[in-house]
């Protein structure tokens, strides 16, 4: 996989990959206009998502109705290195959600690849090259 990154203006960066266009933007107190979340932003997004597509998948394929349920993602931030240590996803379901799927909704969501990529995080390499 491999994705193209470009700076159309502003404090906007877009990431390019397939026929998609990822936009970001900072906020307004940080010089941007705040017309898209911040890479950050996406960053947690994604956690989130993920999760919820497994989420999703694993009621799908056993006939689970999804209209009712949600998931809420908590990011809690270490007070001096304002990096987050904690992330607290809880599943919301109906009370006519199966109480014996509880445990296997669960195992689902821990198959998301971005939280797996965060326990086993990759080699992050930087370089420049000339164009």
């Amino acid at each position: 996989m491999e994705m193209q990154i470009r700076f159309p203006g502003g404090k906007k960066v877009e990431a390019l990959y397939d026929d998609m266009t990822v936009v970001t933007d900072q906020p307004l107190i940080d010089g941007g206009l705040g017309s898209a979340p911040s890479p950050f932003e996406l960053f947690l997004a994604s956690i989130g998502t993920c999760t919820g597509y497994y989420v999703l998948s694993f009621c799908q394929k056993n006939n689970i109705p999804t209209e009712k349920m949600k998931l809420t993602a908590r990011f809690l931030k270490n007070p001096t290195t304002h990096l987050v240590e904690n992330i607290q996803i809880v599943i919301q379901v109906p009370r006519e959600f199966p109480e014996k799927y509880k445990n296997a909704v669960i195992k689902a969501a821990g198959v998301c690849a971005v939280k797996r990529h965060l326990e086993q995080p990759p080699q992050i390499d930087i370089t420049v090259t000339r164009l």
